[in-house]
């Protein structure tokens, strides 16, 4: 199971292909019963539950497949609360430039500066700010030290910590105490959660508030965010879906961990949020209201990183996806039991969200190759459909492709 777990989460993509689909593609208007028919398909392929929202200039569609709990069959709804996880970075990210703009953190500056001793040795004089939101720093990820019974392939320290707070400090021991993918600045980067609990600190240093307080204040509000939130307890506020995860068979049947104490993650993944909320935030940042023009700039400058084996560009707290009808901006996120996407168009046009009640349903062979599922290939035809339109749906192939929630490869707990 662990080499499964460390070798071959990367497998993902391989089962998909864009051969098919025309080059030059382009968005059409939403159709309602197309997009409907592909979110019904996600929940027919085996997936518990599906919510999404999609947008094209001032048409929306919202819809919902599937159930919020296996037991009572209570079905899920579009509007439901939602676990974004690493999506959140997009917001630290935000928060960060905006102060930078205001001419109190360099991005090229050392964290030492903002937080003498914090990163000890040289290392803390050669790590910037920048670095930490791209993730080149050559800081490791926190979150095995924080779930080493992955490492063995046992659950037990996801449910012995369901209810144990973290504080941020903790998690940078742990990332600081992980080996170190590289030496700072080198490419490809690693992904690390590490990164963005460092950078959180160096927030709330210079603001001198709460981090989840400056981000609530001057990111969340601005975007007229009305469903988004820090949690302030284990518990997911209103209607909600139960969040079940598989890891990867380790966990059979699939539990339900939509009670927990997101501290484990911090402001690198505990955001709350809506499909609605997340596609009004991206829009909201591409059009300026969130952070002028050279800063957008800055956060779409990518490098190269890794992510469980996978190498991908990544900028300043978002990502770039290739479609076959232009670039998609945005990121995606991935708590135990719920997924997450969400992608804006270059020009703005078109978006797309969508979350997920179930996680890690893939199954490996001993060679550590992913089996073919139903569940990948429907989730990315429903992307194609919400992001391009019907004219664009995917084809089946051995070979490499788009991948779904690339950066929540991460959170198997395994480097």
């Amino acid at each position: 199971m662990r080499r499964s777990l460390i070798a071959t989460v990367a497998a993902l993509a391989a089962a998909l292909s864009l051969s098919t689909v025309p080059a030059a593609a382009t968005t059409g208007d939403l159709d309602p019963r197309e997009l409907q028919q592909s979110s019904d398909a996600v929940h027919a392929a085996g997936m518990y539950g599906f919510y999404s929202q999609a947008r094209a200039g001032h048409e929306r569609w919202s819809g919902a497949s599937g159930v919020a709990d296996v037991q009572t069959r209570r079905p899920v709804r579009p509007g439901m609360p939602h676990r974004i996880g690493s999506i959140t970075k997009t917001f630290v990210s935000v928060a960060i430039l905006q102060q930078v703009e205001r001419g109190r953190i360099d991005l090229d500056a050392p964290v030492a500066r903002y937080l003498p001793g914090l990163i000890p040795g040289e290392r803390g004089d050669k790590v910037t700010v920048r670095m930490l939101l791209n993730h080149t720093s050559g800081i490791g990820d926190h979150i095995a030290g924080i779930f080493p019974s992955l490492l063995e392939g046992s659950p037990k320290s996801l449910d012995d910590n369901r209810f144990r707070t973290f504080t941020s400090a903790e998690l940078v021991r742990h990332g600081l105490a992980a080996p170190s993918p590289g030496a700072p600045g080198s490419q490809p980067g690693s992904y690390s959660n590490t990164n963005y609990v460092i950078a959180g600190l160096v927030l709330q240093k210079v603001t001198r508030m709460p981090v989840e307080d400056y981000i609530t204040r001057y990111v969340i509000r601005r975007a007229g965010l009305r469903e988004t939130a820090f949690p302030r307890s284990p518990y997911i506020r209103g209607e909600h879906s139960k969040a079940y995860e598989n890891m990867y068979g380790l966990i059979d049947p699939p539990k339900d961990y939509s009670v927990y104490d997101m501290s484990w993650a911090g402001v690198a993944g505990n955001l709350v949020s809506t499909m609605d909320d997340l596609n009004t935030f991206y829009r909201a940042l591409l059009r300026g209201k969130l952070v002028g023009g050279a800063s957008l700039a800055e956060m779409r400058r990518t490098v190269k990183i890794s992510v469980g084996g996978f190498v991908m560009d990544y900028g300043l707290g978002l990502y770039p996806l290739e479609l076959p009808c232009g670039r998609f901006w945005g990121h995606d996120g991935g708590v135990f039991g719920m997924g997450t996407q969400s992608l804006i168009s270059e020009d703005g046009r078109r978006e797309l969200s969508f979350g997920m009640n179930l996680m890690k349903y893939q199954r490996f062979d001993e060679n550590g190759q992913m089996l073919p599922n139903d569940i990948d290939p429907a989730v990315f035809r429903f992307l194609m459909t919400a992001a391009c339109g019907g004219t664009a749906a995917p084809s089946l192939k051995a070979a490499p492709s788009i991948p779904l929630l690339p950066t929540s490869r991460s959170l198997a707990g395994i480097r």
